[in-house]
């Protein structure tokens, strides 16, 4: 599938600014690196944050004053990119335009308290205004809500490569024609339970990380986007092949002149290098999640805005995830 990119957003551990986090990353910056406490334990755990000051002044919103992190970042990463696709919503907008939004572990802190109190107190504690906010689908709701958006809103669940599921999902819906305009979302919020969990699944190469990507898709804009609906595979020695495929099904290989990577420290990397070094050996390579952490919801589309933003001919996004699919997708600028 085809569409292309209006506009762009994000909001990351190393601020909200596109061209700012993108030269910073480049330049081999590294987000701060800070400790979470699990209370139960006194386990000490690493973690990136996004900076409080980055989505503060969304907290005067009534609607989100008691929502979870997650909600924040995303809103302000589709509001940053609806602005940087100069699209001014108005009912007439809104009555075209759809959100779809891309999560791998949700509302976690607002979960974790919510069924904290139900074991430690009884189903009774258990508390109505955290509640809403521990379903998959509460930041997409908050978004479309705020933009006047009652029409199509959708939540995909999944791994790392959920942004590029997303993506191409928003795609397919341009090309029925209902729409005119996509605003697609990836984020992710931290708490201490998420990052024990990943410890213990032994997935946590990179620091796990909070933020949000977003991007606006039309049927013009400033960059053209070949997407992949995914490829699966059942265990890890397959994974690779099911990169590859998935590259060269968007149009990757020789003439493919930058790679915005998906390596996380993990067995993802070894794979990832080893597809490239058939695919587009001659590509520099940029390695988001070494500068940004892992946010598995957000992480795909982080890259998709720095490959964006790399004015590359041609610009490759390879996703493995952890839970056994591969995608891709190209990015290359309209002339």
């Amino acid at each position: 599938m085809s569409a292309h990119l209006a506009g762009l957003g994000w909001v990351t551990p190393l601020g909200t600014g596109l061209e700012e986090v993108f030269a910073r990353v480049k330049s081999g910056e590294v987000a701060e690196v800070k400790t979470v406490v699990n209370p139960e334990t006194g386990r000490a755990l690493s973690y990136m944050p996004v900076p409080l000051k980055s989505v503060e002044a969304l907290g005067r919103n009534p609607r989100l004053r008691r929502s979870s992190a997650i909600s924040y970042f995303a809103v302000a990463a589709g509001l940053a990119a609806l602005a940087d696709a100069g699209i001014a919503m108005t009912p007439e907008v809104a009555a075209r335009t759809a959100v779809i939004f891309a999560i791998c572990d949700g509302g976690v802190i607002y979960t974790r308290k919510f069924y904290d109190q139900i074991v430690k107190q009884g189903a009774p504690a258990a508390s109505p205004l955290l509640f809403p906010e521990t379903v998959y689908n509460a930041p997409a709701s908050h978004l479309a809500a705020l933009l006047g958006i009652d029409g199509a809103s959708y939540t995909l669940v999944g791994d790392a490569s959920v942004g590029l599921a997303a993506l191409h999902c928003g795609a397919q819906l341009l090309a029925l024609g209902g729409i005119d305009q996509c605003v697609v979302v990836g984020a992710e919020e931290c708490d201490w339970i998420l990052c024990e969990a990943y410890g213990a699944w032994r997935l946590g190469g990179s620091p796990l990380a909070e933020g949000a990507a977003a991007v606006v898709l039309r049927r013009a804009g400033r960059w053209k986007v070949d997407t992949h609906p995914g490829v699966t595979f059942f265990r890890r020695s397959a994974a690779g092949a099911a990169l590859e495929q998935a590259a060269r099904a968007v149009g990757a290989g020789a003439e493919t002149d930058w790679v915005a990577a998906c390596a996380n420290r993990t067995f993802i990397d070894a794979i990832e290098n080893a597809v490239l070094a058939r695919v587009c050996p001659q590509a520099p390579v940029l390695r988001i999640k070494h500068a940004l952490g892992e946010a598995p919801g957000a992480g795909a589309l982080c890259q998709v805005v720095a490959a964006a933003l790399s004015g590359s001919a041609s610009a490759l996004v390879p996703v493995v995830g952890l839970n056994q699919q591969a995608t891709a997708a190209r990015i290359t600028p309209v002339r």
